[in-house]
């Protein structure tokens, strides 16, 4: 209990120290979805990968915390409200078509006071964020709309199939963004002008953040990617359990999803069928099948 009491005490005296004085417009808000049914203590490892951010921009700290029965919510709620994390706290956030992950989004970016939102996922771990975040401010400040960066993996289960699993993955994003040219944004880390998502949202075109990239370039605005090792960020392979069956039919489902979803369009909640996703939980950071 010391231990956990001395981080949050950490933690708390971080998201201080980066918002800086109340009354001043931070220069950037970072927004983080939390599945309140697997990542609640995920949360807390991130916010110490934030919090270690040494630069001279303010941030403030926006956490919409969700998936949970509103007889019961979770304590944690208040708690980290107490750190001075502004909290949006809704049972079930789920829109029929929308990735849950992506629609957790909305109501954070909705009531940021920075015009520059970040976006992160609770199980993700952040290598350096003074080099990161000072960088995603610097494009916003040339103008562009949207940016990101390399995610790559932790915790990763050593069997063969997972491996390969993960190098398709990164070999099929390098010839989407190389040799197709079409921004590859994914959930874990990206950035973008909070008018423009929410504008973009609003006409129906995004339901998914691999909507993101392409929408943002369809209308003419500028996106960049920087795939430098210091500025990459994990995110969990807790979900990849291994077997190539398994990855055969992952690699069947991404190829349709990814035809059915990456066309820029004002209907893009009709061709996800994200409304049959499972409601995700997880016990020991494993998931609940």
């Amino acid at each position: 209990m010391e231990s956990v009491a001395n981080e949050l005490s950490q933690i708390q005296k971080g998201i201080i120290r980066m918002r800086g004085d109340p009354k001043l417009h931070p220069d950037a808000s970072i927004i983080v979805p939390v599945n309140a049914q697997g990542d609640l203590e995920n949360i807390l490892r991130l916010l110490g990968d934030i919090t270690r951010y040494l630069g001279k921009y303010l941030f403030e700290i926006i956490l919409v915390i969700n998936n949970y029965s509103p007889e019961e919510p979770p304590r944690e709620i208040d708690t980290y409200r107490i750190l001075g994390l502004t909290i949006i706290d809704i049972p079930n956030i789920r829109k029929p078509g929308e990735a849950p992950g992506f629609t957790a989004r909305i109501p954070g970016t909705k009531i940021a006071l920075s015009e520059n939102t970040i976006f992160f996922d609770a199980d993700c771990r952040i290598l350096n964020p003074t080099v990161l975040f000072d960088w995603y401010i610097q494009q916003f400040e040339n103008g562009v709309q949207a940016a990101y960066t390399h995610v790559d993996y932790y915790d990763l289960n050593a069997r063969l199939s997972v491996r390969a699993r993960i190098l398709f993955h990164h070999l099929s994003r390098w010839i989407k963004r190389v040799i197709l040219q079409v921004p590859t944004i994914r959930g874990s880390n990206y950035a973008v002008n909070r008018s423009l998502f929410l504008k973009l949202y609003d006409n129906g075109m995004l339901a998914d953040d691999m909507n993101v990239g392409p929408s943002v370039k369809s209308i003419g605005a500028k996106v960049a990617y920087n795939g430098s090792k210091e500025m990459t960020v994990l995110t969990s392979g807790r979900m990849f359990s291994g077997g190539w069956y398994k990855l055969l039919k992952y690699l069947r489902y991404r190829l349709r999803y990814n035809i059915r979803v990456l066309p820029v369009r004002t209907e893009a909640a009709r061709f996800t069928d994200r409304e049959k996703d499972p409601v995700r939980k997880y016990v020991n950071n494993k998931p609940v099948k």
